[in-house]
């Protein structure tokens, strides 16, 4: 699923802080390949999903097939013009954060930082391929796919973690919450993505747009 070339270099130098217009030092990019190389070792990609019929959507509330409730006005707007909703979780397991704290546990807070960076970007990767798979079945279904959203994001409360979770049965990820709703291993990924007919208001469909919180570090 993550082949050692996935690895987005300009991804990674964006993890760790670089502009789009400032390049790492030769050092740092010699390191970055390095690592990026060796990487593979450490990651396990791993995921769960499952897609269910969108029942009903009543602002701020989702009704989904099997007592699945979101709340968040975001989501009931895009829900509302979809058929289906993906849920999922994915991860790289915790062997990369391991190493990342054993670098910084000995000093090495660059080496630290890069490979963390690497992790950043490997899960966003293994978030891509089942976001493809996902597309796949739709289209096979005629019908097309939103951006992905996940809890945190909006006004979708992180506490809806815990229903997304019930929902997917996020241990055959491997992946677990904390009382406060944080996902471990920390490179994970959670969210939903909707599945509806061949429109832009679906594919298309954004809330930054309306929204007026310009500073916000989410925004696409």
């Amino acid at each position: 699923m993550l082949a050692n070339s996935a690895i987005d270099k300009k991804s990674v130098c964006r993890h760790m802080g670089y502009g789009a217009d400032c390049d790492p030092s030769p050092r740092i990019s010699s390191l970055i390949d390095e690592y990026a190389e060796n990487a593979h070792h450490l990651i396990e990609p791993s995921y769960s999903y499952h897609i269910r019929d969108v029942e009903l959507a009543e602002s701020p509330a989702v009704f989904v097939e099997g007592s699945i409730v979101f709340r968040s006005q975001v989501i009931a707007r895009l829900l509302g013009q979809c058929h289906k909703v993906a849920m999922f979780v994915v991860t790289i397991g915790d062997y990369l954060e391991e190493m990342v704290a054993w670098l910084a546990r000995h000093n090495n807070i660059v080496q630290s930082a890069l490979l963390d960076a690497i992790g950043s970007d490997a899960v966003e990767r293994v978030a891509e391929s089942v976001q493809g798979k996902i597309e796949k079945l739709a289209h096979e279904q005629g019908l097309v796919t939103s951006r992905r959203f996940s809890p945190g994001y909006c006004d979708w409360d992180i506490r809806q973690q815990k229903v997304l979770f019930r929902a997917v049965n996020a241990n055959l990820a491997g992946v677990h919450l904390t009382d406060r709703c944080l996902m471990i291993p920390q490179k994970s990924i959670s969210g939903i993505i909707g599945l509806g007919p061949s429109r832009d208001s679906v594919e298309k469909y954004n809330p930054c747009k309306t929204c007026d919180k310009l500073d916000c570090c989410g925004r696409r």
